[in-house]
């Protein structure tokens, strides 16, 4: 199935330039909101100078905007209702104080870019210039211009839905507008103190303890949540990926909560010669303003730091996103190869591209969209949608890495829930009150 296509709009390069016989600006940065309707606003820092020859521009992205095909569509049937054309809009803020802009600082002026929104469904693989070059800040007094670059890029991403709550053991489908089809299956089970089979450099099997759902009630209170794990398959049956939970989820002494200081955490595994092998770290706790948070590091194979890829929070009442996406440098235009089919994978080496060792830590380098998944809010069904980037996916065990991610996550969600709370049936081991 050919993934779902996205496109994202970066906007970089950006720097303030003022005319040399200008007063000296009060700062050597200036601060900016960028914003597009029905998205939140962005910030940034962004330098000035006074002259075009001392301006020192880098191709370094400030923002970026993501559409899927769908939301593309909205936005053009509004902008054309409306008879006004949809306009990404950056705001300038300076003051005498310099840093620390937003918070009573002065609105210095504002560009506004028009989205010429009908070309972006035609974008092809190279991507569209929007706009390059300086333009004049607008505001009652001021002269300076602004240095931008806004593009267009094709950002081609799967999608996959899971057809139940991670704890139900699920089906996934791929999903690409009305079409779905199955790929993968998820077993959630408890995995009893003794049993390493889902531990770093273990036998590569099942865990052998009992599953989900239960409906014993017959339980012994302790203040722990221990021993999850969810195991991917392929449809063959072969596993492809893994989320154990390694350190319990307890409550900070004198509370009912997991806190920052002590999280607990997840090993994200893919097998590997016939081991599990750690991918990835996901550690979750409860903010002290209720919020759920999260840090996800990556695991390079060998290496002896693990790499932070995002550090977040998420509403435990709404839910929301855990979302990895790095800006920060050049992010390279994504050609999405022809077609993958993630049902035709057999374990292991399944092919998924024509991306030569994109699946070895040498050659992946996580940059541009990486993946995003929801998270349900507290006590609320929640069946995660997952969106990976293609340039991230090279075989089948890649997707399901990321697919054990987001289960994980999810169930964080309920690992983190207040200990005062009982949880549902099948989150809790017949022989124990896992709160």
């Amino acid at each position: 199935m050919d993934p779902c296509p996205f496109v994202r709009i970066v906007i970089g390069s950006l720097a303030l330039k003022f005319p040399a016989e200008a007063k000296p600006p009060p700062t050597s940065t200036f601060d900016c909101k960028i914003k597009l309707k029905g998205f939140l606003t962005q910030s940034t820092t962004i330098p000035a100078f006074i002259q075009e020859k001392d301006a020192i521009l880098d191709n370094r992205i400030h923002a970026c905007f993501n559409f899927s095909k769908s939301e593309l569509v909205k936005l053009v049937d509004k902008s054309n209702s409306r008879g006004k054309p949809c306009s990404l809009k950056i705001e300038i803020y300076g003051d005498n104080m310099g840093f620390g802009c937003f918070n009573g600082g002065k609105l210095l002026g504002s560009v506004l870019v028009p989205l010429d929104l009908k070309s972006f469904e035609n974008i092809g693989h190279r991507g569209v210039v929007i706009k390059n070059g300086w333009v004049s800040v607008g505001g009652s007094s001021s002269t300076a211009e602004l240095n931008l670059n806004v593009r267009a890029e094709p950002d081609p991403r799967f999608v996959f839905q899971f057809d139940g709550e991670p704890e139900c053991s699920p089906q996934v489908f791929q999903v690409n507008g009305k079409n779905k089809q199955p790929v993968f299956t998820c077993k959630f089970s408890f995995r009893n103190s003794g049993d390493r089979n889902l531990r770093s450099r273990s036998s590569l099997s099942e865990p052998s303890t009992s599953t989900s759902c239960f409906s014993s009630d017959k339980e012994t209170p302790v203040k722990e949540r221990k021993g999850w794990s969810i195991t991917v398959h392929d449809l063959s049956g072969s596993p492809v990926a893994a989320a154990s939970m390694v350190t319990p989820f307890v409550p900070s002494q004198g509370s009912d909560r997991v806190s920052k200081s002590n999280p607990g955490s997840w090993l994200i595994l893919r097998p590997g010669d016939n081991t599990w092998k750690p991918w990835g770290r996901l550690e979750a706790w409860r903010e002290s303003n209720g919020e759920l948070g999260y840090r996800f590091e990556i695991i390079p194979d060998g290496a002896t730091d693990a790499i932070t890829l995002v550090n977040s929070t998420i509403s435990t009442k709404k839910g929301g996103k855990i979302g990895i996406d790095i800006v920060n440098g050049t992010t390279p235009l994504t050609s999405p190869n022809s077609s993958f089919d993630l049902s035709s994978g057999s374990g292991s080496g399944s092919d998924f591209g024509s991306q030569p060792g994109s699946g070895s830590w040498a050659h992946l380098l996580y940059r541009g969209f990486v993946m995003s998944s929801t998270v349900g809010g507290d006590g609320k069904c929640s069946q995660p949608e997952v969106e990976v980037g293609v340039q991230h996916v090279s075989c089948a065990e890649d997707a399901a890495a990321f697919v054990a991610l987001a289960a994980a996550m999810d169930l964080s969600m309920d690992a983190c829930r207040s200990f005062s709370q009982k949880l549902r049936k099948e989150l809790r081991q017949q022989d124990q009150e896992l709160w």
